[in-house]
Parts: structure tokens; C-alpha cells; sequence
């Protein structure tokens, strides 16, 4: 009989409690080895709470958390071996240059002398950092700093990560190339789990995690939690989408629909809605359609709807 392998994280009824605040209520989820998981939701959810709280940083109010198979609140210092951490904000010295900010964390890891530069040389290769290795960081644009955060993070080879919000304030070039260089790393056997509020990075995730007000309100990959829903989206392109909004807002079916440019996006039942002969009323109820169409949900449709059912409003997520 095949053994089971020991999750790369394993967090049970994890509760974190500040005067005042909850941020955090028995949140439970479970990551495997060689998986990206994206942690996704608005500023304020407890992403970041979270992961201190996997990275040892925090420690818990209640519940139970294992990195690798060990207790992070028994031993944080073995788990901080196991584990890659970026914060939001960037902490490495900015008047070093980058190639010294990499060999002086491989120095505060005891990275063995003869094997730093050989690393440090690799890290700069794997991120495309090495033409500006003698640049100071200071000099950097914020998508080399990501680069270089997380070659920081990478110094000691774990082989579990864990990536608070990588690409907040970047291009969408550099964007681009921060997960070029996590799908590497995942080729290379890394598990990775990353907070985002952005729904196309959640899109790239083999499965997500939904964060509301402390709360994990959904869980599993993009297509089961579309699937789950049990509703496709009506898109509606009209003449006027605020009038016709008000106009719909009378019609049984339609009283939820959400306006995108000229467009109006509506929630209805996959099946069993007659979604013709609905469209049809509205426009004898003077609303003018151009055309529409049935398409399925995004993430950021699931996450609304789940919103909705928690009867929970939400600050807005990153722009897709």
C-alpha cells in the first residue's frame, strides 16, 4: 500500500484574535506537496495574518498549525528552515547592491562559504537579475525588487513557499515574468502558496482558497468552484446599462445585475431558466438589449456570489 505524503501545509481551526478584532476564525486548509495554492481576497480579509502565522511570525489564539509535518508553535525555528517567506514589504538592505543582499542572507542562513557565490550566481541567472547584480537595490524598480525578495527567500533552498501579495505595485511585464519564475520553481518541485487579490493570478492556481473577513468561505480548484455554483452569467449589452439596470431591477431573475462598461452581468440558474423568454420581457419592459449571451462564471463571479450567499459586503478585489 502506497504511504500518503506529509502535506507541505497543514493548518487547522486556525484563530488569531487582537484587541477588538477577530482577524482570523478556524480557518482550516490543507496544501500538498508540489502545489500552488492561491490564498485570495480583499485588503483586510487576514491574508497576511495568515501567513505570519504559517511562517511562525504570529502566534495562534487557537487551533493547530504543521509545516512539513512539524508544529510550527513546537518548533518555528525548524519550520523557518523548511520555508521561503515574502512579506509585502520589501527588507533587504537598500544600499547594498543586489548580488550582496543575496550572499549576505546566504550568510545569515550559513549557507556553507564555498557553496554562496554558486548559489547567488545561480539565483541571479534563474531571476534574469545578473545584469544588474552591482546595481543597489535602492536603484531597483519594483518588479526587481520582487525578484530579488524572493532570490532572498530562496537562498537556503526550501522547498515550500509562502508569498504574501508577490506582485502588488509591479507592471504587468514584470508581473509576467515573477510567475514565469514560479512556474519554474514549481517544475522544480516547490510548493507554493501565495495570497493575491487579483483574480487572474488566482486563475493560475492549481486550487484557491476564498478569505472573507477572517473567514475561509470556499475552497478547490477554479473549475469545481464554478461548477459548484450551479448558476452560468447572462451578459447583457444594452443602450443604456444605469437605466437599464433600474429597469431590470423589477424583474424576477434579473434584480442582481452588475454593470461592466455597457455591458450588465446577471447570475441565473444553469438550468431550468428560460433565459429567451426572460430577455424578451425585459425588452417589452423597455429595455434596450443590443444582444446577449450565455457565458460561464469567472472567479471573480464565484467569489461575488459566495458574497452574496455569506450576506456579507466586501471591499473590491484587484482589477482583472
Amino acid at each position: 500500500m502506497t504511504q500518503s505524503l506529509t502535506a507541505a501545509v497543514d493548518a487547522v481551526d486556525v484563530a488569531r484574535a487582537y484587541p477588538g478584532t477577530q482577524a482570523l476564525r478556524d480557518v482550516s486548509l490543507t496544501v500538498q506537496p508540489g502545489e500552488l495554492f492561491g490564498l485570495v481576497g480583499p485588503d483586510g480579509a487576514g491574508k497576511t495574518t495568515f501567513l505570519r502565522i504559517l511562517a511562525g511570525l504570529l502566534s495562534l489564539t487557537h487551533g493547530q498549525v504543521r509545516i512539513d509535518g512539524i508544529d510550527v508553535s513546537e518548533d518555528p525555528a525548524l519550520v523557518k528552515e523548511r520555508i521561503g517567506y515574502m512579506s509585502q514589504r520589501f527588507s533587504l538592505s537598500e544600499t547594498l547592491t543586489v548580488a550582496e543582499n543575496l550572499l549576505y542572507v546566504s550568510e545569515v542562513w550559513h549557507v556553507p562559504h564555498g557553496e554562496r557565490r554558486k548559489r547567488v550566481t545561480r539565483l541571479l541567472e534563474f531571476s534574469r537579475l545578473g545584469p544588474f547584480q552591482d546595481r543597489l537595490a535602492r536603484n531597483l524598480s519594483g518588479g526587481m525588487k520582487q525578484k530579488l525578495s524572493l532570490c532572498a527567500c530562496l537562498v537556503h533552498q526550501p522547498r515550500i513557499l509562502l508569498l504574501d501579495e508577490p506582485t502588488i505595485g509591479v507592471d504587468p511585464i514584470s508581473r509576467r515574468d515573477f510567475w514565469l519564475i514560479l512556474y519554474d520553481l514549481m517544475q522544480e518541485g516547490s510548493t507554493i502558496l501565495l495570497s493575491t487579490p487579483y483574480m487572474d493570478e488566482a486563475e493560475r492556481c492549481g486550487r484557491v482558497g476564498f478569505l472573507l473577513d477572517g473567514q475561509l468561505i470556499a475552497c478547490g480548484s477554479p473549475a469545481t468552484l464554478r461548477a459548484g455554483l450551479g448558476t452560468v452569467v447572462l451578459d447583457l449589452r444594452c443602450v443604456d446599462s444605469r437605466g437599464a439596470r433600474r429597469r431590470l431591477r423589477e424583474l424576477p431573475g434579473l434584480s442582481a445585475a452588475v454593470p461592466f462598461g455597457e455591458h450588465l452581468h446577471v447570475t441565473v440558474p444553469r438550468q431550468g431558466f428560460d433565459v429567451a423568454a426572460t430577455v424578451e420581457s425585459a425588452r417589452s419592459h423597455g429595455v434596450e438589449i443590443h444582444d446577449w449571451t450565455i457565458r460561464e462564471p469567472s472567479l471573480e463571479d464565484v467569489f461575488l456570489a459566495y458574497i452574496h450567499r455569506s450576506g456579507t459586503a466586501a471591499a473590491p478585489l484587484g482589477a482583472i
